[in-house]
């Protein structure tokens, strides 16, 4: 059974007025002291941030729990350090973000601007494992019409800067920006992949391969497929049914290749406009459907993607654990629905923060 992994970056907050806190490296710190916590968390473009990765797992009830795990030691850290850890993809409150320090996040923020400054987005990246480069490539041609179905899942970005910005993934829409982002065309083989990862960093428009930003691209680290559409999900069970879609995509793929079928034929163009729909709607109103790029309702398409990778689900036994998940979120919202329901209950982007530092630890 293909191995899945997940990376989680949190936001660091304060406990009573839910701003953003740039004390990232003092949790690094205490963290760094923690025998068992040493080598766990690690810092992330700005201060406000912090990551971790779950070790690889085969059972989605390993992988929970070292989410859970995982998240439980950020907020014990964060709270020894004065602030407190939220999943949430974007700041609700206003802030100014501070760039962390290093050769590589100074040399970002020299060419990039502002651009850099606005990157203090959150999201969660899931790994499955691949036998070889070819299998990857192989995969990631083929996955792409359907990524959009897991941004909308994951949508948890409402706001920004204080303001709703209409979007259900806005941090989907300011991840854009970085000039290697984004749905890729079929590649077709792993040589034409390496060759293109190549010649975008002989551009000198990116520092390196670790800036190729492709909705899924090959790990440079690992022999998975990291998927890195998503945002940062509020609550650990979306996180996990992510990673169960992401193996039965990638499995579903690799039986498609096997099989010598080919990759649907979508043009970027189409693929983005499917990433558009998704951060705009999230779950609340139509998406494009990833075979016809056609609108239909988010609920059918859901069905749509779990119908793809159902025999693949079944066969890792998370068929049942899938289908409960997608319609819990169908029923009672992803992230962004929570946010702006307790917007509107509260009236206080305050109490949103306060109130999602709680759920990030359910």
């Amino acid at each position: 059974m293909r191995t899945v992994g997940v990376e989680e970056e949190l936001l660091l907050v304060d406990p009573d007025t839910g701003e953003p806190q740039a004390l990232s490296a003092a949790v690094l710190a205490r963290a760094a002291v923690d025998e068992a916590d040493h080598d766990l968390f690690e810092k992330e473009l700005h201060n406000q941030m912090l990551e971790f990765a779950t070790h690889p797992q085969s059972g989605m009830e390993e992988l929970r729990a070292e989410i859970v795990r995982c998240r439980k030691e950020a907020a014990r850290h964060a709270g020894e350090s004065g602030c407190a850890v939220a999943a949430l993809a974007t700041s609700p409150l206003p802030v100014s973000p501070s760039v962390s320090m290093g050769r590589r996040y100074q040399w970002m923020a020299e060419h990039y601007g502002i651009a850099t400054q606005e990157q203090m987005v959150l999201g969660c990246h899931v790994h499955v494992s691949v036998e070889s480069d070819e299998e990857a490539v192989a995969v990631v041609d083929r996955i792409q019409p359907w990524l959009s179905v897991l941004s909308a899942l994951s949508a948890n970005s409402p706001f920004w800067q204080g303001k709703d910005t209409c979007y259900s993934s806005y941090r989907s829409r300011v991840w854009q920006r970085w000039p290697s982002a984004g749905p890729t065309e079929p590649f077709r083989s792993a040589e034409r992949y390496h060759r293109r990862v190549a010649d975008m960093v002989a551009t000198g428009v990116i520092l390196d391969k670790g800036m190729i930003y492709f909705d899924a691209r090959l790990s440079r680290q690992y022999p998975t497929v990291e998927i890195r559409v998503a945002d940062v999900c509020l609550h650990a069970d979306t996180a996990v049914l992510l990673a169960a879609l992401a193996r039965g995509l990638v499995e579903t793929a690799a039986r498609e290749w096997r099989a010598g079928r080919g990759p649907m034929e979508h043009s970027v163009s189409l693929l983005r406009l499917a990433a558009w729909r998704a951060a705009r709607s999230g779950l609340t109103e139509e998406l494009l459907h990833p075979v016809t790029m056609r609108r239909m309702p988010a609920e059918t398409v859901v069905r749509a993607l779990l119908d793809h990778v159902g025999d693949a689900l079944a066969d890792s036994g998370d068929l049942d654990r899938a289908r409960a998940g997608c319609a819990e979120l169908l029923r009672h919202g992803n992230g962004a629905r929570v946010q702006r329901e307790l917007m509107r209950r509260t009236g206080s982007l305050r109490d949103v923060v306060t109130e999602c530092v709680r759920l990030t630890q359910t």
